[in-house]
C-alpha cells in the first residue's frame, strides 16, 4: 500500500483495544489524533517509544491530541504491556494488519541491511475532520516523539 500523504483522508478503521473496547478513527471526530504505528510489544525500541508518548501525554493533551498505538499484538499482549510500562493511551490490536496496510505502515523495509516485510515505524498525526495533516514513516523509536513535539510546533 501507498504511503499517505497531507491532504488525504485518514482511512476509517475499528480494532479492539488492550480491554477487549472497539475503538474508531470516529471516536475522535472533532480531534486531533496522533496514531503511532510500532512492530511489537514489550521490545526494546517499541517500549522506549511508548513510553515517551506516556511521558509526553499531558503535553500533547494540552495542545488537543489525543493518542493511540497500533501493533499486531493481541489485546491479551497489549494489556499485560499497558500494566507493565503503566501506559496511558490506548493501544489497538490490528493482527491482520489491515489498518496498517491502509495507512502505508506495513510493506517492505530494511532491517539489519536486508530487506524484509513487516512492520514499518510510522506517526500519522490526524485533524480534527479526518485529513492526514503530518505523516511520518521509519521513524526511530528513540527521540520521536521530541522530534515530532518540534514538527508539532509543540517545543
Amino acid at each position: 500500500m501507498p504511503r499517505l500523504e497531507t491532504g488525504q483522508t485518514a482511512p476509517a478503521f475499528t480494532l479492539s483495544d488492550h480491554t477487549g473496547r472497539t475503538v474508531s478513527l470516529s471516536d475522535f471526530a472533532g480531534r486531533k489524533l496522533i496514531i503511532f504505528f510500532y512492530p511489537a510489544a514489550m521490545t526494546p525500541g517499541c517500549t522506549k517509544e511508548a513510553c515517551d508518548f506516556r511521558d509526553s501525554l499531558i503535553r500533547l493533551q494540552q495542545a488537543g491530541y489525543d493518542v493511540v498505538g497500533i501493533s499486531p499484538d493481541k489485546p491479551d499482549k497489549l494489556a499485560k504491556f499497558v500494566d507493565k510500562e503503566s501506559l496511558t493511551y490506548p493501544l489497538l490490536s490490528d493482527p491482520d494488519r489491515s489498518v496498517m496496510d491502509a495507512y502505508g505502515a506495513y510493506g517492505e523495509k530494511t532491517l539489519y541491511g536486508k530487506k524484509v516485510i513487516g512492520v514499518i515505524r510510522s506517526t500519522i498525526v490526524v485533524d480534527p475532520h479526518g485529513t492526514i495533516s503530518l505523516p511520518k514513516y521509519n521513524v526511530k523509536a528513540t527521540g520521536h516523539v521530541a522530534a515530532l513535539s518540534k514538527a508539532l510546533g509543540l517545543d
